[in-house]
């Protein structure tokens, strides 16, 4: 057992579930608790817990059997301590006990005020009371962004990497993408079916706001004949041509996968705030029925929308997501062992390191337009809207 600049913290999983968490909870609890006899102190349901003092001693029995489970034992919560026009940086949350450290309550939004203090005051309190040396959290893009705001406030936290939608910067990959492109491809699968015993044109919608990992993966891996992602805007004269050219070659059915994030040429065009509105504007619950109806109305072939929801990121983690996820949590417990905080977990290449977590604020990682996939797709006659 090696000295460790950490005798007891904090773990938390915040934002959305994805297959692998309790895989990496496991990680970074078997290896802390074992190999460097650290106490663990569960924040449950994410920043919320942590602001709540919503907390619990955990043992080797929390641990034990987790591995292969789906969702969170520590539950979460969409939870966002920072207001958008705080900056951390020129404070420091833990001395929130000085007059240079207190917050003015004029300026706490409302949700601050029903809990009578800032949330970010709150923390440093719980960190305090819970006599935690460091946080460990594990998230996506919004939960790695506060961490390192919690970071420059002071306190000594390390993120892991989650997100079905493979957009977090600094990694090549994050816990739960895997798991989720086979679900997704899985579910293209049983529309080729239906799409062929009827001759129709079936959407597909997948998750992925602002990257299109999820539909691109999927959509290579299911055959999909039409993708649509964030990152290439699509004409839809585009998308309906290569329909047109495969029922012309005698093929009466498609799969077109599109990401929920997904623009055509106009909105692309459009400012930030206008194509923002625009969508919200939008007759169609979703993108994938505006693709639908558009396709329909260019073409007359008859399509069905499927959007998967949130059946992408249920259930137990594929072998991948394990072995990701444990290693990314046995790392983590390495970086509190030797005090290298304010870092995020990653995976370049064959190598597990990690990154400051002031290079992941606030960035998204993004499909790039040459993307060696994209080109795969393209040479196998796959449509992405743009020619």
């Amino acid at each position: 057992m090696k000295n460790s600049a950490v005798r007891r913290f904090g773990i938390l999983t915040s934002g959305g579930d994805c297959p692998g968490l309790n895989a990496a909870i496991r990680g970074v609890a078997k290896a802390a608790s074992g190999r460097y006899g650290m106490e663990i102190v569960g924040i449950n349901h994410g920043y919320r817990g942590l602001i709540e003092g919503d907390a619990r001693l955990m043992t080797e029995a929390d641990f034990s059997g987790i591995l292969t489970r789906g969702g969170t034992i520590l539950g979460t919560s969409r939870e966002k301590p920072f207001r958008k026009d705080e900056k951390p940086a020129e404070r420091s949350i833990l001395q929130t006990q000085s007059a240079a450290g207190c917050v003015d309550a004029a300026a706490d939004n409302a949700s601050d005020a029903s809990y009578g203090s800032s949330k970010p005051e709150l923390i440093a309190n719980t960190i305090a009371d819970l006599q935690l040396d460091a946080l460990v959290v594990l998230g996506g893009n919004g939960t790695n962004t506060t961490a390192s705001l919690l970071y420059s406030a002071g306190i000594p936290v390390i993120g892991l990497p989650k997100t079905i939608d493979n957009d977090i910067w600094g990694t090549d990959v994050s816990f739960g993408f895997h798991s989720a492109v086979s679900i997704a491809t899985e579910a293209i699968d049983r529309l080729h079916t239906t799409a062929h015993s009827h001759n129709r044109v079936m959407i597909i919608e997948l998750m992925g706001h602002k990257a299109g990992w999820l539909a691109l993966y999927a959509g290579v891996a299911g055959g999909g004949d039409i993708i649509l992602l964030p990152e290439i805007p699509y004409d839809i004269a585009s998308v309906a041509a290569s329909l047109e050219r495969r029922r012309a070659a005698g093929k009466e059915f498609s799969i077109v996968v599109v990401a929920e994030g997904a623009l055509s040429v106009e909105e692309a065009a459009l400012p930030k705030k206008e194509r923002k509105k625009a969508r919200a504007a939008m007759a169609w619950p979703s993108i994938g029925y505006r693709v639908a109806a558009e396709i329909q109305q260019c073409s007359g072939m008859e399509t069905r929308v499927t959007v998967l929801g949130y059946l992408q990121r249920g259930g137990i983690p594929a072998a991948y997501d394990r072995v990701l996820a444990t290693a990314f949590g046995t790392a983590a417990a390495d970086l509190l062992q030797a005090g290298e905080f304010g870092r995020m977990v990653t995976k370049r290449a064959d190598s597990i390191g990690s990154i400051a977590l002031a290079e992941v604020a606030d960035r998204t990682r993004t499909v790039p337009v040459d993307h060696y996939l994209i080109g795969t797709a393209r040479r196998v006659d796959t449509c992405f809207g743009d020619d």
